[in-house]
Formats: structure tokens, sequence, C-alpha cells
């Protein structure tokens, strides 16, 4: 039977349909707002996976082309795989969604969603994550949801729920906020040197708007809703806990985890282990197979226990740090002594090497995909996370989702302070490379490319920083330490990732990810505020004192750019027929030649000479043919009634006879 229900949300209608499209699925639902139509699906395995100790979700969101009336420009003609965005948009309902699902799920779990018609002024990606809440929560999978989703504008110092394409455009802010009826879950945004109490009241803004969004799911989940199926539950068994911490008493694990060298805790770890194994060996035979099977999770659930319980009873970190107090750091420029920018950051076992490279703005990245209001990107940020980081051997098969997400992050994060196109007419392209990782390599990234950019010459309008937050948290939500600058062991055994990047002047980027069932106010306002004095100490004290401004010129190994500007009716004459003139100025000056609509010319070279040249060249053609006016002409052909000569390049001109001689 096919249900309809609709709720208003942001001045518009929210239409959600059950049972009329993808019956098969555990939980569907096809959502339209405004004329936005998303299709999402929710599926689950009927058995466990074997041999695992995780829950497998997976998260698709698939951009349709047709959605906004394209045919796919590659040779295939059709799509391939996730663009950026699509990507992106799958981590953003995944973070929410995952800490709802039982911990000890082993089912395999799909969410996917399929974008059908696009609404430029209805966002589809905030759709898929509504009704990926909606899908599972209808669905007899086992789910603490359901949750609501909204993005949050800020225009004029206004707040706007869902804010339009124009607004968007005009935003200081792009929120979004993902929660359940009491806890915020999910924080992702982008901004504009926002300050953070703005910020604050954004988020909780959107909180609100949230809670209506999920009385709405309620509202379909009770005339909808399958009852929740039973699972296999993974617990190791009490007698193998017992058993584990008889032989290793807690000083022993607490002495084991207890310092700064990742290398050194987990040998000690590993030694552990193997004396637990030997005590497993003295084991009547009927006993082993158990406590092997059960070794891994038992030792896994003694260390995370005994990190939890130094943080939040004794106030203990297992580096010996402080609750607020940051790893040793380091900055360096010019590392590399060709490269047209290069920054090192290191924050205790953490480092990463940004390397910024300048190219012509036709070498601007061309976007395929759903959004309108983005054709084409000139500043990018790349980040690759290579095996030997984290002391592993794995063979290196491209960036994965981690990959693409910390580097777009990083590219969120210092967006707002690069130079616009006409202050800096270049293509600009970051590539954040870790070297060694032991927690939050996306803000060391966000501090290296800072250095990076100051150095090849960028005039970016302010430094940025970035710093993550940490969590641990008790029996009662007003139980909970926060922990600034976490490393890899508190941010694998804690509850939380707060990342905040910005200026001395306000927020430019946040992600939040965690593994509680939501935040509190208290918890969000906290960790603001923690990131907040921690970022400007990076500033003042590492990134500052490094280089404390951008260089005044571009490197002498990078590219120069000259500009100048013409009447675009003259456009066609500068470029030729079949662009014949202007390779012809390619070819004599060596340089790269991008011609703009609007009349603006940028000449790329290296060669200062061959580059004023060109724009001589470009200059002149675009020039009208005056009278009175003496030019230096070159004779190209001779005729028996004169001579041809060349006035302005592309612009002959018959010399009669009788104005070079009075006789023949």
């Amino acid at each position: 039977m096919v249900k309809e229900f609709t709720m208003e949300l942001a001045g518009r209608t929210l239409r959600a349909v059950i049972g009329k499209v993808a019956e098969q699925a555990n939980g569907a639902v096809l959502l339209y707002y405004g004329d936005t139509v998303v299709l999402s699906t929710a599926t689950a395995s009927e058995k466990p996976r074997e041999g695992i100790d995780f829950f497998p979700l997976s998260v698709d969101y698939e951009e349709r082309l047709y959605a906004v009336g394209k045919i796919p420009g590659s040779f295939v003609k059709r799509e391939g795989r996730p663009t950026e965005n699509a990507i992106l948009t799958a981590r953003c309902i995944d973070r929410p969604m995952r800490p709802l699902f039982p911990k000890d799920y082993r089912n395999d779990v799909s969410l996917v969603n399929t974008v059908l018609c696009v609404d430029q002024d209805c966002s589809p990606e905030i759709l898929a994550m509504v009704g990926s809440s909606i899908a599972v929560s209808i669905s007899d999978i086992p789910f603490a949801g359901p949750i609501g989703a909204v993005s949050v504008g800020l225009v004029d110092g206004e707040l706007i729920i869902n804010p339009t394409s124009a607004q968007r455009e005009a935003s200081e802010l792009d929120l979004t906020v993902a929660s359940t009826k009491e806890k915020v879950v999910m924080i992702e945004a982008g901004a504009k040197e926002v300050p953070e109490d703005k910020v604050l009241e954004a988020i909780f803004y959107g909180h609100e708007v949230n809670k209506q969004i999920v009385e709405f799911i309620d509202q379909i989940v009770a005339e909808c809703g399958k009852p929740k199926h039973s699972y296999e539950e993974h617990v190791v068994p009490a007698a193998v806990m017992e058993a584990l911490m008889r032989v290793i008493p807690q000083e022993r694990m607490e002495e084991a985890v207890f310092t700064d060298e990742k290398q050194v805790r987990e040998e000690n770890v590993a030694k552990l282990t193997a004396e637990f194994e030997s005590y497993i060996d003295t084991l009547p035979e009927e006993d082993q197979e158990m406590f092997r099977a059960n070794l891994d999770d038992a030792v896994y659930q003694y260390e995370k226990k005994t990190v939890r319980k130094m943080i939040k009873v004794d106030h203990k970190r297992p580096d010996g740090r402080g609750m607020e107090e940051i790893r040793p750091l380091s900055a360096e420029i010019d590392v590399l002594p060709r490269t047209h920018g290069s920054g090192l950051f290191r924050r205790g076992q953490t480092q990463v090497l940004t390397v910024a490279t300048l190219g012509a703005i036709s070498e601007q990245q061309k976007l395929d995909g759903l959004d309108a209001l983005e054709e084409t990107k000139r500043y990018i940020h790349h980040y690759n996370f290579p095996s030997y980081s984290v002391g592993e051997t794995k063979p290196s098969r491209g960036p994965g989702r981690r990959e693409i997400g910390h580097g777009a992050l990083a590219e969120r994060a210092l967006l707002p302070v690069i130079p616009s196109e006409d202050d800096f007419p270049y293509a600009i392209r970051l590539v954040s490379e870790v070297l060694s990782s032991n927690g939050s390599t996306s803000q060391g990234s966000i501090c290296a490319s800072t250095l990076a950019l100051m150095a090849a010459g960028v005039p970016i309008s302010a430094p940025v920083a970035g710093i993550s937050c940490g969590l641990v948290t008790g029996d009662t939500d007003d139980d909970f330490v926060l922990l600034t600058d976490i490393q890899g062991l508190e941010d694998f055994f804690g509850d939380m990732d707060f990342k905040v990047a910005g200026t001395f002047k306000g927020i430019t980027a946040i992600q939040m990810d965690i593994k509680v069932q939501g935040l509190t106010k208290a918890i969000i306002e906290g960790a603001i505020a923690r990131t907040r004095k921690a970022r400007e100490y990076i500033l003042n004290e590492v990134l500052l004192p490094c280089i404390s401004q951008p260089r005044e010129s571009v490197s002498q190994y990078a590219p120069k750019i000259y500009q100048t500007r013409i009447n675009p009716e003259k456009i066609g004459e500068v470029v030729g027929p079949k662009g014949k003139m202007i390779n012809k100025i390619i070819d004599e000056t060596g340089t790269k030649i991008d011609i703009e609509d609007d009349g603006h010319v940028y000449v790329f070279g290296a060669d200062e000479e061959m580059s004023k040249r060109a724009i001589q060249i470009i200059e002149t053609i675009a020039k009208d043919v005056e009278l009175n006016e003496v030019y230096n002409a070159k004779v190209v052909r001779l005729a028996t009634f004169g001579a041809f000569v060349e006035l302005l390049p592309g612009k002959d001109a018959l010399l009669h006879i009788s104005e070079i001689s009075y006789e023949r």
C-alpha cells in the first residue's frame, strides 16, 4: 500500500512516499523537496559476515546526470566513478548514522541514495541524509534513530535553514547539522571566518529544526515501520575477560600504553598478548578454542577500558600530557628547493609536507556533476596517506574515500583566504603528503598548507591553523572529559574527533566524527572554545614565527602571469580563423594564453620578455587603425600597383604605388 506524508520545512513542502518503489529493499522512501527527488533505500544481509570485528556499513550517493538534463561527457556516455561531491555526501550520511547502529552488529548494511531530479534551490545532499534516516527507521534493521538533517546559511547576519542557490552564493556559512531528538550527531561546515558564537548559534538553530524532522519521521515509522529483527550478538565472554585481567593486572596494561611512541606501545601490548596466549596453552583443550577465538577482541576491549579509565578517572593521558596540552610542534618552509612553495609541519609523531604548485587559469579543474553553480575549480587540494606513514606495508591503490574527505576538509578550510582571480590570476594546487601519522593529519595538512601558500607567494588574506578536540564520556551527559590535540590512540578509543580550522578572526571549517549517540550543548561549546585557544597558540607560536606573511613575489621557478584587458568584440580578431592568430602568437613567444569572455587576457610564461611581447601583440591586434597615426609597417606582398603591408598583426593594407614614388 502506498502512503504519503508531508511536512513544511523552511517554507517548502517535504513529501515522503512509502511503498511505491523498491519494495524488495528492507526500507525505501521516495523523497520530494521542491522539484528535487531522491530515492533512498536500506538493505541488510540475513546473516552476519564471518571473521570481522567491525560493523560493515556501506553508503552510496549516486548522481544521475539526467537529474539536471545533462548527457555524460565521457566516451561511453554513462556515469563513471563517483564524483568528489558524491563521495563527500556519502561520508556525511555515514558519519551521523554509523554510531546509531548496534556496536556488535555484523550484518552487511547498504544505504543507497539515487538522485533522480534536481531543483538547485533544494539540496539533494540534505534530502539523501533525511531519506537514509527514513529508510533505515522504517526497515527491520536495528537502529537507534531517526535523525534529521538540515543545512544552515548566514546571509546579512541572518541564519537561514536550507538556503536557496542564490542564498548559498551570498552566504558566509555553509553548515550541515544532523541530530537525533536529543543530541547533535554530526557537524560539517565551511565558513568565511565566522566567529565562534555565531557558529554555535547556527548549530543549535539547526538542531531545533531537526527535532521537527525527527517527529515527522516518527509519524512515518508509527504507520509504516517494521519490527526490528534480532541479530547475533558479538560479546567477549565474561570468563575470557576475567582471566585476561587476572593474568595481566590493570597496572601492567597502564604501563604498556603509557608512552608517546606509538611503536613502543604496540610492542608492549603485543608482549602482553603473547603472555596471555601462553596462559591459554595451559587451559583444557575444550576451553582453548573459545579463548583463542576471542583473544584479539578481549585485548582490544581491555586496552580500550584501560585508556579510558586513565583519562576519565585519573586524568592521565597515555603520553603524559595535560588535558589541554598540545604535543611538541615545529614548522619549516622551502624544504624542496625547486617547487613553487613547500611547508613541513609536525605535531608529535604526526608530520605533513604540503607542496604548492601554480599554473595557468586554463589548468583549473573542470567539474562534471549535478551542481550548476560550479563548473570549474581554480583552487585544488589533494591529500595522500601512504601506508609507510603508519608503519604498514600496503600497495598504493590511489586515493580512497578517507583521503578525498581529508583533502576536501583542508581545501574548505583554506578557501576563504585564497585571493580572487583578479588579484592573483593563477590556478593553485596543494598536495599534502602525510609522512608520519599519529592523529589528526587533516589538521596538520591545514597548517602545512598555510606555510606552503605563504612560501609560494600566494597573497592569502590570513593564516589558517587547525586542531582536533577529543572526548571521553562517562555514564551521564554531564560526565565527560575533553582532550585538546588527540593522538591516534585517543581517537581510536575515544568518543569524538572534533576538528576545527580557522584564523584569528573566526572559523573556516568544522568536521565532527563521533562514536557515541550524540553530543550535548556543553560538549560542543567546550570543544569550540578549546580549539579556538589551541588554534591561536599554533598560529602565534609556530606558523607565524616560521613565516610571518606571504612572500611579495612568486618563486623564481614558478611561471609568471601577465594580464591585460581588450574589447570583447576584438576577441575574434585575436584568436583568428580556426585559432590561427593566437596559435601564431603562442608559437612565436612560447607562452600560454587564456582569454575570457569579458576581455580579460592572461599570458602565462617563464620568460618575462616573451610574455610582455605576447601582451604587446595582443593589445596591438585589439587596437583599431586610426587616422593620422604613424605605423612601422612590414611589407608582406608586392604587386604591380603597389605593396601590401601589415599595419598591425592580422591587419593588412594596400600602399598604392602613387604613395611610394612619383614614377613607376
